[in-house]
């Protein structure tokens, strides 16, 4: 039996540990004949040993929000240019890492530092940063709302509004911006007659742009969290989340009633 040609697919095939037995013993009775071809190979599997040296310890890290797939699908819907730059670590990536396959798809799942997960903890922190301020809890008070909305639908690039929680009883005090880790977010902050007070942080979701509401607690805060068209909110106070779970239905049917 004639056997096949060697061609430079199994070569590569070789390299990659990717051919059957018999092919393989046949593939290295070539290289034992033909000496310079044998260094090329064997030049292509130093090469490969160098490149996984590096990006092993690299696939192990959790994925950058930038190169989350499921962030990335969500961005080229909204038509948003992707960058040479990206493109290019994408393609390196499926190159070098080959079976790491694996490791893209499990963006999917999104891990405790994105999407609603991540503003229930930012809402949280907001709150135990602001609530007990007893000098300057609000950057713009109640008297200033129209500046406020101005000011909050600009760094936002999204219309906001200001629910009303009045027939609750509580009363807006004011709100300021905030830094987190996916960009600016609007504090509003609320108070009834008997010194209770209540965050709603709102900021643009890059990913679970449309969660129902959900029930959260740490602690002494509760919270009741959900997205929608884009825009996430969150809100906490030191209420039982069953008890805040009216109050975000009535801000959430304000919302998307009145933008």
């Amino acid at each position: 039996m004639t056997m096949q040609p060697i061609t430079e697919d199994d070569l590569q095939a070789y390299i990659d540990d990717a051919l059957g037995t018999a092919r393989r013993a046949e593939v290295a009775a070539y290289l034992e004949s033909h000496a310079d071809v044998a260094a090329r190979v064997e030049s292509y599997h130093s090469q490969r040993l160098k490149l996984r040296d590096v990006f092993d310890p690299i696939a192990e890290e959790p994925v950058p929000t930038g190169l989350n797939l499921a962030h990335m699908i969500e961005a080229r819907r909204q038509k948003a240019p992707m960058t040479p730059w990206w493109m290019a670590a994408a393609a390196a990536a499926l190159l070098v890492l080959g079976g790491g396959g694996g490791w893209w798809l499990h963006g999917l799942s999104l891990p405790a530092n994105e999407g609603v997960l991540a503003l229930e903890r930012e809402a949280a922190n907001t709150y135990g940063a602001y609530a007990s301020d007893s000098v300057r809890p609000v950057e713009l008070r109640a008297d200033d709302s129209a500046k406020l909305v101005a000011w909050a639908s600009e760094r936002l690039q999204r219309p906001v509004m200001l629910p009303d929680l009045s027939a609750s009883g509580y009363s807006l005090m004011g709100g300021r911006m905030i830094a987190t880790a996916h960009g600016p977010g609007l504090m509003l902050m609320y108070d009834n007659d008997h010194g209770t007070r209540l965050v709603l942080l709102t900021r643009p979701m890059l990913v679970d742009q449309n969660k129902p509401m959900a029930e959260h607690s740490e602690g002494t805060t509760s919270g009741v969290t959900w997205a929608n068209d884009g825009m996430g909110y969150s809100l906490v106070g030191p209420s039982t989340s069953r008890d805040l779970h009216p109050l975000a239905n009535d801000i959430r049917h304000q919302v998307e009633t009145r933008i």
